[in-house]
């Protein structure tokens, strides 16, 4: 019965309770409504007021600061005040660090920034803190957090720029060492100067009264050749009486110092003159023609003085030097009146031992034969293993034996012969010397009417120089029969330096092949096209024009292969075919080069360095590191058109004060 006497109590209740429901929310609903309706509003100060408004940022704030990381809000602040304000749900999805920061936007002149604590979850207009420069642009302040930031991406910039000018200064002092290095070798290097090659240059005035002078010289001429086409007697006579002056004072002088003093009164009169003439007879079209011909008539003079020096060089190649002839002369008489039991020499027994290392020298040049034993035995490790067989002709055979006589190689065996005596190497077993007995053969060499002159051509005195006829210079297509009893031998000609020991070329393999050589061509020099007439179906057939030439002057031959590959036989198959040199020149080599051709083997470069009688630029460190040393070419050692720079390395071995020598006066 109780609960029925409550019942009307508890409703009166419950009707309380719904009532203060309503009420709350209606409370939240007007204060909803009164709050969007400041926000709406913005910076009207009707409602919310200031505190109030500051209160609730304040409450956003912190509501913010439990929501982020202190380092999240930093990134907030720096960005919207470089690109406005920043979407907090686009900064979730991509997962920002705190290095980020937005690239290649243009900041509007309006920075947003996030003024004291006040971020709102919703998006809101930050006012900008602007202030004004003397020049009138606008700068912007930072807050504490964009100056630190600001800090590290200059930290950051300046560390990489370090790393930028380490990385340049690198690369600077690698091209300076280059270039150091390259300087190095430029001895002549003036720093400063217009020209580092051309000497004249490094002063201006040097020797300009010579090069002004000249200049005058050359004015005058075109002058005159003008004033006599236009009939300008008197000016003609003046500037030919200048002009004898002028040459006479300057005659061949190349300096300033050699000149005589009346020297620049001359010029000052030529100058006057010259003047003169100028604004008499200046044409330019006519003076032009004048040093255009003058030009022309220069050129055809070096080109006629440089085939005049090549004649003249190929006339004293063949020529043989007074004190060498004299040389041999004073010996052949001596040895002419030695006893016989004198003129032996002793160790003969070593001549046919092939364990020995053997030397073959053919030579009619007493002096250059010297040079090449003295040098060898001088850079051989044991002389007493050291054989040279040397053959001359007749006419050189006692000055050879008498010098050697005299001048023994020390422990060394030595051995002169007389190709003469020879009695195998006739005209019916040797090709040269068949076709040497033949009527076009003394017609081209031997004809009275036959002109030597520079008319003749240079080239064709050259095929001429009596080598090609000497039987010493074919003799080393015949090596198994001058030393049938050896299995290998040096062939060494009387134009080379040893500088190193030879011994090692004995244990070249030569892999079957019969020669060992140097190989000389280039990329496009010194192959067999040089040398044969590939415009012959015989050498068309059987040989390839770009396949590589080598050089005589040190050669190792296998005499054992030699004679199984009838090497002789084919020489004189070739000599044969060439009886009127439709296949190539005269000379051993293009022989050579066919009959050695696929059996040659090439040896290291080092072994032999040729171009020493030719070729200026050969490198002197490849001279110096050579085991030989060839003067090749026209300037040998001992003429006097040798070159300067490299005769030094032949002389060294020339014993100068021997008596012999001395009364023949031949000197350094």
């Amino acid at each position: 019965m109780a609960p029925k006497r409550r019942l009307p109590f508890a409703k009166k209740r419950s009707k309380r309770s719904h009532f203060r429901v309503l009420f709350f929310v209606l409370l939240c609903v007007l204060a909803a409504a009164v709050f969007f309706i400041g926000w709406d509003q913005g910076d009207t100060p009707a409602v919310p007021s200031k505190k109030v408004a500051k209160w609730r940022e304040w409450q956003s704030l912190q509501d913010l600061k439990s929501l982020f990381s202190k380092e999240v809000l930093d990134v907030i602040v720096s960005s919207t005040n470089d690109m406005g304000p920043l979407s907090l749900d686009n900064f979730r999805k991509n997962n920002l660090s705190a290095s980020w920061r937005v690239a290649g936007l243009e900041t509007s002149n309006a920075t947003y920034e996030l003024t004291q604590p006040t971020t709102h979850a919703r998006q809101e207009k930050p006012k900008a803190k602007e202030d004004k420069s003397s020049d009138g642009r606008a700068q912007w302040s930072y807050s504490p957090t964009q100056q630190a930031r600001r800090q590290l991406i200059e930290k950051r910039r300046g560390k990489r720029a370090a790393e930028f000018v380490k990385l340049d200064d690198e690369v600077i002092v690698k091209l300076e060492n280059t270039a150091i290095e390259r300087s190095q070798s430029v001895e002549s290097a003036v720093l400063g100067k217009y020209s580092i090659w051309r000497k004249e240059m490094e002063n201006e005035n040097v020797d300009s009264t010579v090069r002004l002078m000249r200049d005058q010289i050359i004015m005058a001429r075109v002058y005159l050749s003008i004033a006599k086409m236009k009939n300008k007697l008197e000016l003609y006579q003046e500037l030919q009486s200048r002009l004898k002056e002028s040459q006479r004072v300057f005659g061949d002088r190349s300096s300033d110092a050699d000149l005589q003093h009346s020297a620049h009164e001359k010029m000052k009169a030529m100058g006057q003159v010259l003047s003169k003439a100028r604004e008499q007879l200046y044409d330019c079209k006519l003076v032009t023609g004048k040093l255009r011909a003058m030009l022309q008539t220069a050129d055809e003079q070096v080109r006629s003085m440089k085939k005049q020096s090549i004649f003249l060089s190929q006339l004293a190649a063949k020529t043989i030097p007074n004190g060498i002839h004299c040389l041999s002369m004073r010996l052949t008489i001596d040895y002419n009146l030695l006893p016989l039991e004198k003129r032996k020499f002793y160790m003969s027994e070593n001549l046919e031992n092939p364990s020995l290392y053997h030397y073959a020298l053919f030579s009619d040049n007493v002096l250059a034969a010297s040079v090449v034993v003295n040098s060898t035995i001088m850079n051989a490790k044991d002389p007493s293993m050291h054989v040279f067989h040397l053959v001359t002709d007749k006419l050189n055979f006692g000055a050879m034996n008498m010098w050697f006589l005299l001048n023994p190689p020390g422990k060394a065996t030595i051995h002169v012969e007389n190709v003469d005596d020879f009695k195998w190497l006739n005209s019916s077993y040797c090709p040269v010397l068949r076709q040497l007995e033949s009527a076009t053969m003394k017609e081209y060499y031997f004809k009275a009417g036959h002109s030597n002159s520079l008319s003749s051509g240079a080239s064709n005195l050259k095929y001429r120089n009596p080598k090609y006829l000497s039987m010493l210079n074919h003799l080393r297509f015949y090596l198994p029969q001058v030393y049938p009893k050896l299995d290998k031998i040096l062939f060494l000609d009387d134009d080379i330096i040893v500088q190193k020991d030879l011994t090692g070329l004995w244990d070249v393999n030569l892999n079957g092949k019969v020669n060992g050589a140097v190989e000389t061509c280039g990329e496009s020099f010194h192959r067999f096209d040089k040398y044969l007439n590939f415009s012959n179906p015989h050498i068309a057939r059987n040989f390839d024009p770009n396949a590589c030439g080598w050089a005589y002057g040190m050669n190792i031959f296998d005499l054992k292969e030699w004679k199984t590959k009838d090497i002789t036989g084919i020489y004189h198959k070739w000599q044969n075919m060439n009886e009127d040199r439709l296949l190539w020149k005269l000379g051993t080599l293009p022989p050579g080069l066919i009959t050695f051709y696929g059996l040659t083997h090439p040896l290291n470069k080092l072994w032999h360095v040729l171009g020493l009688g030719y070729n200026p630029s050969v490198d002197r460190l490849e001279i110096e590191n050579a085991a030989v040393v060839h003067y090749n070419g026209n300037m040998k050692p001992w003429l006097e058109i040798a070159m300067t720079k490299y005769r030094s390395y032949w002389t060294k071995h020339v014993k100068y004060d021997h008596p012999y020598l001395r009364n023949c006066k031949l000197n350094e």
